[in-house]
């Protein structure tokens, strides 16, 4: 992944911005595909209502439109969620399942994704931009919490912390550690917003 985000910032018009979007909307849909035939779909795990699910939607939409917000939101989620879930992954599938392939496929992607917007096209987040990213993440976060009251399920890790470890395992016990995780959120937003900003060349 490291030699792809330094392709994604030097080399932004070598790398087809469509391709790499077919890649993460079709590994996505890959994954789903696969769980609907193997009939392992469930209501409780398999709605795309965990940050990096959305952004996986958002980021081809960013990669072929350009729309500013859209950019905003897949920055800030794939900088921070994404991120997160590659470095410390909760997934119950090893090598060579399809499931390895598409999680890493869409959560790596995505990355480079932002890198490649962000840094690579210059597409920088306007002032405002993380209140805007910030409420959106508090608006998934109140879907997740009611689909987790209707399936029993556990998106965004409002219910328990993931199986395996991750930032949420040091943050306290249910429920400080979603106080703490939105708080190093709004944190991890304006350092961000600071660092694509001053790489911009702003004020």
């Amino acid at each position: 992944m490291a030699a792809a985000l330094i392709v994604a910032v030097r080399a932004p018009h070598a790398i087809p911005r469509r391709v790499l979007a077919a890649a993460i909307l079709g590994a996505f849909l890959l994954e789903y595909l696969v769980n609907a035939f193997q009939s392992t779909w469930d209501w409780g795990f398999n709605l795309p209502l965990q940050l990096s699910d959305v952004v996986a939607l958002l980021a081809p939409l960013a990669l072929w439109t350009g729309a500013p917000l859209l950019v905003e939101i897949v920055y800030f989620w794939a900088l921070t969620a994404s991120l997160q879930a590659v470095v410390t992954p909760d997934l119950n599938r090893a090598f060579p399942s399809v499931f390895y392939f598409t999680y890493f496929t869409t959560h790596c992607g995505v990355v480079v994704a932002a890198v490649l917007l962000v840094f690579g096209l210059g597409i920088r987040p306007r002032p405002g931009a993380v209140g805007r990213a910030f409420t959106a993440t508090l608006l998934m976060a109140a879907a997740a919490g009611l689909a987790d009251l209707l399936t029993g399920g556990n998106y965004m890790f409002l219910r328990a912390k993931p199986a395996h470890a991750s930032l949420l395992s040091v943050m306290g016990p249910w429920p400080v550690y979603i106080a703490s995780a939105a708080a190093l959120a709004l944190v991890l937003f304006a350092l961000l917003y600071l660092l694509a900003r001053h790489d911009g060349g702003h004020g």
